[in-house]
C-alpha cells in the first residue's frame, strides 16, 4: 500500500512540475498592480480558468492528498531502528548484589597510574614464591 502511494506521489510531482512549466505566463505579473497599464483590479483581470489550470489543480490536490497518506502512514510506523533495536537488559533488583562492584566494606582500589592518598591502606602484595630446590 505505502509504496503504491510512493509510486502514485513521485508520478504526481514530476507531473505537476511539467504542467506549471508549459503554462505560459500572464504577462505583467504583479507590476499591473502597481500603477501598470490595465490594473483596474488588485491582480488583473482574469477570464475563466485554462485546461492547463485545471489540470495544475487537480494534480495538486492528489499531491497533497498522497503527502498527508505518506505523512500519516510514517507517523503510525515507528523507525526501523526502534523497530531492530534490542532489548536492554532489565535493572538488577533493589537490594541484590551486583556481580561487577566490590563487596561491601572492601576498600576502592585506585585507578591504576594515579597515586594513592596517604590515608588509603597500601593494596596487598601477592605472597613470595617459596624457593625451589635446586635440580640435580
Amino acid at each position: 500500500m505505502i509504496t503504491l502511494v510512493t509510486i502514485l506521489h513521485v508520478v504526481v510531482c514530476v507531473f505537476l512540475i511539467l504542467v506549471i512549466l508549459l503554462q505560459a505566463g500572464k504577462g505583467g505579473g504583479m507590476g499591473g498592480a502597481f500603477g501598470g497599464a490595465g490594473a483596474q483590479t488588485v491582480f488583473g483581470g482574469r477570464g475563466a480558468q485554462t485546461l492547463l489550470g485545471k489540470i495544475t489543480s487537480v494534480s495538486a490536490g492528489i499531491f497533497m492528498l498522497t503527502s498527508l497518506t505518506l505523512a500519516y502512514q510514517a507517523s503510525r510506523s515507528g523507525s526501523e531502528i526502534e523497530r531492530t533495536a534490542p532489548v536492554p537488559a532489565p535493572f538488577p533488583a533493589p537490594g541484590a548484589p551486583d556481580a561487577g562492584a566490590p563487596a561491601p566494606g572492601a576498600p576502592a582500589a585506585p585507578a591504576p597510574g594515579l597515586p594513592r592518598s596517604p590515608s588509603a591502606p597500601a593494596p596487598a602484595a601477592p605472597a613470595p614464591a617459596a624457593p625451589q630446590a635446586p635440580a640435580k
